[in-house]
């Protein structure tokens, strides 16, 4: 650690201090004994004066992405680089040690300045938060009114297998949750928040959007089940309002209403009211408990009611199988919603004190009392109520009396002749309100009840926006936005809450939930059967960032539990299965084609650089075949969209098929090159993005062009996906350029020929680079006059050009080519590329409709044999091209026009030196290799004549073509000018307005016509 002096006392101002006050010290020196001791900065720093820190939470608050630096540490360049005063460069803010505990102050996000202090939130612990939530949530009328039921027809040891099965799969849930919630801050959300940041915005989106849905729907059911309660009552009593369903709609819209005040008067006010359902479910339990130990009047032993017998327990220990429903499953499907709910808690992670500590704990002791209170009274109720009585007191008899049977019997009751009919109005088989009859006081059941419905009924109208919200602010899906918005301390979606309340009111004035029930069951089991495959996911990835402070779980229980929720869901209704799975999986289609802009380092996105790594490594180890080959691109376009064509020209043949690199090398000082590589490449990746092509980027800092190509061509690529085809666009301006960038320029294509690379020069008769940056900002390797018509091989950013992705440039790479010719000049056996680039071309839909004809030499003595030659040759290998024209004339003299216009061209570059010899020469040529020999242009005159034939024949043959693809010439390293090799370049390609694509293989085969 570099101390820096403290000569003299810092002045502590605001807990911060800048670069500058402590390079304005001499010497280097510890803090004690001097005024800085005590303070903030040596508290930080252990007692030294350093610019270093030491670790702290703020930190590490709110870092989203790799390297982010966090907010109060100095950037590696503070520590690293030589630091120079300037005042604004970095303000390090320093906790008061008086006052903080080395935690943030308020929460992340909240920083700005308010002239009055911000409200406190409230906030609950883990029991008022979220155990006594869930237990409400879980607990519900089937606990009062088929419970008591389901036993009486499965049998006590199969009703506490039915619960124990339900209690299976919800304990494994909620370790998952468990999991899930402390692996790193929870925020509001819920549900949706820890899907979402698991898996991603494809499944959490989905899951959020109809879990919120379906806690709507559930007020609408609560609300209808306490409705139907009363107007129960009501009709006991002779009292209906108007008829028994308006009774149901009436009652249902005032008590949602009064629920709707509750939730809009705060969650203080709505927390209280779930204490006071929670006591009055507490009391009624105690008061049942309290029953069953009372001795039976005779009114209750003629419901059948016999308090604690050994025999009733074991009667009632087996099933006893009835009705429609009379299977286990049928019964099991009949109780397992009454054991979900256990997400109410986790629904409101952002009104807790501490999330992570709160939820794995609340959850779990709520399906623990939960669980236990339901064997408690499965086991009770069994132990001291027959299956079957008739209510009356008149049958009465003495024990042993004749012609009785039954278990009651003994008890000097004869139920036998309407349990033979099958008539009996009581007993647990026949009674719904079996716990009201056993119990103490019997409107206490009741009261229970009215607890059990209306918390719920709570519970899910609180979870339902809470939820939503956090999906809106996401902004996952149109038109939600708008019901995102806060109000007040704990930032309450009131929006939120009218449109749960609408959805509420309009299922309620239904008055018949059966149809929707099994949907809203099947869509609570979707979110947990996410939630465990989320904890598996996430674990199976094998990601350092997964690192739960919960350990108390299994991936593989995990995948059970997600299996066993799937099973479950169609073991309720099948149909309603199919209903939930077909739109978690529209909506999941509609967020995958949306793609939205987030990065929540979800664990799909760790699973696919498992795989990518996977598959990368397992490609090493199998051997290329020609049959395999894939033309792999580095395309020197510098900044990508500074040369839209050339990157949408390569990007149409390797979409979906092959590699493409986007190589760009920055020349300057490395220095002050280093920042500007890392803010550019996220600008160009975008960019690419937004254009859809399916690229990388990549970058090189290096003194000249040259270097920096060389080190793309050595270290660009993974393992076997490394490119095998330099692009780059065609240097129109090489007459007026520096010479030492031609010089460069044909260097990249020697060096790409060295390294077994093809080549592939496009040329656009309007040119390539569409920048309008100043000339200092254009690759000096290409000029200074380099301008929009310019382009070459590479350039570099300017620093303070931003690349907006929204600014895209249409190039004809775009549009629809129609009717028109691809003109292959295979005039050279490449190995065949020069072939297949345009063969792969020919295949998009864009080009789909042209018509490739393909151009050979030949001898005009031999023409038909050597057409049909290659018309055999193309046959075997599968392309398609059937059109082959056989040019006799290539070796023709050229027009005498044209001829003198070479001349003219290589002019400039000439050494004029008289054919001296070849040490004369050199010493002429020294220090400008590019020059031209008299002895060279003699030598080379036969090519140079050829390229000038040649450009006849393109403007005879293919002056309309859609693309012209020809065999590029190769000029032999050391023994061909630079210049000289680009004026052939020019002479071959002038005056041509179809795009012309110049394609030489590496000289090894890449077609074949061989199957193995």
């Amino acid at each position: 650690m570099a101390e820096l002096p403290c000569a003299e006392p810092l002045p502590r101002c605001s807990g911060r201090f800048t670069i500058s006050t402590l390079l304005g010290a001499e010497e280097a020196a510890g803090c004690e004994g001097t005024q800085l001791s005590g303070s903030s900065l040596c508290t930080r720093t252990f007692g030294y004066n350093t610019v270093d820190v030491v670790p702290a939470y703020e930190h590490y608050a709110n870092s989203r992405g790799v390297g982010e630096a966090g907010r109060g540490r100095p950037s590696l360049a503070d520590l690293h680089s030589i630091l120079k005063p300037d005042p604004g460069h970095l303000r390090v803010p320093l906790p008061d040690p008086q006052r903080s505990n080395g935690l943030p102050d308020a929460e992340e996000g909240a920083g700005e300045p308010s002239s009055a202090p911000a409200a406190e939130p409230v906030r609950f612990g883990w029991v008022k938060g979220v155990m006594i939530r869930c237990m409400l949530n879980i607990w519900g009328v089937i606990l009062y009114l088929r419970l008591p039921w389901i036993t009486a027809q499965a049998g006590i040891a199969l009703t506490w297998l039915i619960i124990l099965m339900s209690v299976t799969v919800t304990t494994i849930t909620g370790l998952s949750i468990s999991a899930i919630s402390t692996n790193g801050k929870v925020k509001s959300g819920g549900t949706y928040f820890l899907i979402s940041r698991s898996l991603g915005p494809e499944l959490g989106g989905s899951i959020g959007l109809i879990f919120a849905f379906a806690n709507a729907v559930a007020v609408a059911m609560h609300t209808v089940g306490f409705a139907e309660t009363v107007r129960d009552l009501l009709q006991e009593h002779n009292s209906l309002i108007v008829d028994p369903t308006n009774d149901i709609r009436i009652i249902g819209v005032l008590t949602v209403t009064v629920l709707l005040g509750i939730s809009l008067a705060g969650m203080e006010w709505e927390a209280k009211a779930q204490i006071l359902f929670f006591l009055v479910i507490l009391v009624s339990f105690i008061n049942y408990l309290v029953g069953t130990v009372i001795p039976a009047s005779a009114e209750k032993q003629a419901k059948g009611f016999f308090s604690y017998r050994a025999d009733i327990f074991a009667q009632n220990f087996v099933p006893d199988w009835r009705g429609p429903e009379g299977s286990f499953f049928g019964l099991f499907s009949i109780f397992f919603p009454s054991a979900t709910g256990i997400l109410a808690g986790a629904n409101i992670s952002g009104d807790l004190k501490d999330p992570a500590l709160a939820i794995p704990k609340g959850t779990l002791m709520a399906i623990f009392w939960t669980t236990v209170s339901y064997l408690v009274l499965s086991a009770t109720i069994g132990a001291c109520v027959l299956r079957d009585a008739s209510g009356s007191l008149n049958d009465s008899v003495a024990v042993g009396s004749p012609g009785c049977e039954g278990l009651g019997c003994s008890y000097g009751w004869n139920f036998t002749d309407c349990a033979q009919r099958q008539s009996c109005r009581y007993g647990l088989s026949n009674y719904y309100q079996s716990m009201s009859m056993v119990s103490g006081f019997g409107p206490l059941i009741t009261a229970g009840i009215f607890g059990a419905t209306l918390s719920s009924a709570l519970a899910c109208l609180v979870s339902a926006p809470k939820v939503f919200q956090c999906l809106c602010k996401d902004q996952l899906y149109p038109l939600i936005g708008f019901f995102g918005k806060g109000y007040g301390k704990n930032s309450e979606p009131i929006r939120g809450y009218m449109l749960t309340y609408a959805i509420a009111i309009g299922f309620i004035l239904i008055a018949e939930l059966n149809a929707i029930a099994p949907i809203i069951s099947n869509f609570f089991l979707c979110s947990y059967a996410l939630i465990n495959f989320s904890c598996f996911h996430a674990s199976i990835t094998n990601s350092p960032g997964w690192r739960p402070s919960f350990r108390y779980y299994s991936k593989w229980a995990a995948l059970f539990g997600a299996t066993i929720s799937v099973v479950i869901m169609f073991l309720l209704t099948w149909w309603a299965a199919l209903i939930a799975l077909g739109i978690v999986i529209f909506l999941l289609g509609y967020v995958l084609y949306k793609k939205p802009d987030v990065n929540w380092g979800s664990s799909m996105q760790a699973s696919s650089y498992n795989l990518a790594l996977s598959y990368s490594v397992g490609l090493s180890e199998v051997d290329e075949h020609i049959k395999n080959y894939r033309p792999q691109c580095l395309v020197l376009t510098g900044p990508p969209n500074f040369r839209p064509a050339l990157v949408d020209f390569v990007g149409t043949f390797t979409k979906n098929l092959s590699l493409m690199i986007c190589g760009n090398v920055l020349i300057g000082p490395s220095k002050q090159k280093v920042l500007e590589a890392r803010q550019a490449s996220d600008g160009h990746t975008r960019w690419l993005l937004k254009r859809k092509i399916k690229a990388f980027y990549t970058n090189v800092l290096a003194e000249d062009l040259r270097s920096g190509v060389q080190m793309l061509l050595q270290a660009a690529g993974l393992g076997k996906m490394r490119p095998n085809i330099v692009t780059l666009g065609y240097k129109r301006d090489w007459q007026a350029a520096a010479p030492q960038s031609l010089e460069d320029y044909v260097g990249i294509l020697h060096d790409a020929f060295d390294f077994k690379h093809g080549v592939c020069l496009l040329r656009l008769r309007e040119g390539l680079n569409v920048s309008r940056v100043p000339q200092a900002h254009i690759n000096p390797a290409f000029g200074a006059a380099e301008h929009p018509d310019g382009n070459g091989a590479g350039g570099r950013a300017a620093p303070s050009t931003s690349i907006d992705p929204e600014q895209q440039a249409s190039t004809i790479f775009q549009s629809q080519q129609g009717k028109k010719t691809i003109d292959i000049y295979w005039l050279f056996d490449d190995g065949g590329l020069t072939l297949l680039i345009p063969y792969l071309l020919g295949r998009k839909k864009r080009w789909g409709k042209c018509k490739v004809r393909v151009f050979v030499g030949g001898q005009i003595n031999r023409m038909d044999e050597e057409r049909k030659a290659i018309v055999s040759l193309l046959s075997k290998f599968r392309l398609g091209f059937h059109e082959v024209h056989i040019l006799p004339d290539i070796n023709q003299q050229p027009r005498p026009e044209h001829i003198r216009r070479f001349d003219e061209l290589i002019a400039p570059f000439r050494l004029n030196d008289g054919f001296k010899d070849e040490a004369a020469v050199n010493e002429l040529r020294h220090g400008c290799p590019w020059k031209i020999s008299d002895e060279e242009v003699h030598r080379h005159r036969a090519k140079s004549l050829r390229q000038v034939r040649l450009n006849e024949i393109l403007l005879d043959y293919s002056r309309d073509a859609a693309l012209i693809a020809i065999t590029l010439p190769i000029g032999r390293k050391e023994r061909c000018p630079s210049s000289l090799y680009m004026a052939w370049l020019e002479t071959l390609s002038q005056d041509l307005r179809p795009p012309v694509i110049l394609i030489r293989g590496n000289q090894e085969n890449v077609l074949t016509f061989y199957c193995q």
